[in-house]
């Protein structure tokens, strides 16, 4: 199972959006309606099949609301679980859980659609040796939470910012006028512990990059051909990295060409929403 993340990452985006749903005056509708002290006993439920992702954040929504509220999941982040699957139980007070629920749902909810998705693509590719990957794409302020759920869906994370690996792409080539001397500077000024990757967009400039030493080389917009190719002339002397134009229509095709890693946007980008429901217990 994949490693939690700590409650003290979660945190600040629960608050945020708690802070966003209940505005100036909190929940009217449940102060007007539900007694202060009534309690309410509710399961997390998914009603579709999918992978579970995001427990953590409907726990830490409830409590932010209700400190006593009691709190049992039933399944684990990265599981995969049926239409109806319960995934926790919850004891909270009334007011509090209803204020927390729309925040515990729309997390989880995206959460475990970007894990989904990302299970999807890695079965696609089972057995060929190449690695899913995600990319920047993602959510603002939601980005350790969804290279998380890609994680939790068996993929693996891309650098998570602009200051983790060097990622030299069309624009800094053109500022540096060719392939070779942003691969010359880039190397130049790495650290021993960081990484460096370059785009190319041929097999023109293959070698040229190749001179250079990257570690890492993403072949962007490639055919099929062309990536076998790739694959073939850099024998191993680069980590390859196939990036755009990939479906799940497309992406074991790609992956039989050899490469390393197949990187997708669509993980984060294009996720659907897992529907999971919290329904009151009777």
């Amino acid at each position: 199972m994949t490693e939690p993340l700590a409650d003290i990452l979660i945190a600040p985006t629960v608050r945020a959006a708690l802070a966003e749903d209940l505005g100036r005056a909190g929940d009217v509708t449940s102060q007007a309606c539900v007694p202060a002290d009534a309690r309410l006993r509710a399961v997390f439920a998914s009603r579709k099949a999918g992978v579970v992702c995001g427990l953590a954040c409907a726990r830490l929504a409830i409590l932010e609301l209700d400190p006593t509220a009691d709190f049992k999941a039933v399944a684990d982040d990265g599981a995969q679980v049926g239409a109806g699957a319960k995934l926790a139980w919850v004891d909270a007070n009334a007011r509090a859980l209803l204020g927390a629920e729309r925040v515990a749902l729309n997390l989880m909810g995206r959460l475990s659609g970007v894990a989904t998705l990302t299970r999807a693509y890695v079965d696609a590719v089972e057995g060929t040796g190449a690695r899913i990957v995600d990319t920047r794409k993602t959510t603002p302020g939601l980005r350790a939470l969804e290279k998380y759920a890609v994680r939790c869906g068996g993929g693996v994370n891309h650098r998570f910012g602009l200051d983790d690996a060097i990622l030299i792409k069309d624009n800094h080539i053109a500022a540096c006028g060719s392939v070779a001397e942003a691969v010359r500077r880039a190397r130049a000024a790495a650290g021993h512990l960081m990484k460096v990757e370059v785009e190319i967009d041929g097999l023109a400039q293959l070698e040229d990059a190749l001179r250079h030493r990257p570690d890492v080389l993403m072949l962007d917009n490639f055919n099929l051909a062309d990536l076998a190719e790739a694959v073939r002339l850099t024998a191993g002397r680069a980590m390859l990295e196939a990036s755009g134009g990939v479906s799940l229509d497309t992406v074991r095709a790609i992956a039989k060409t050899g490469v390393d890693v197949i990187s997708v946007g669509a993980l984060t980008h294009s996720a659907s929403v897992l529907d999971i429901g919290l329904d009151a217990a009777t």
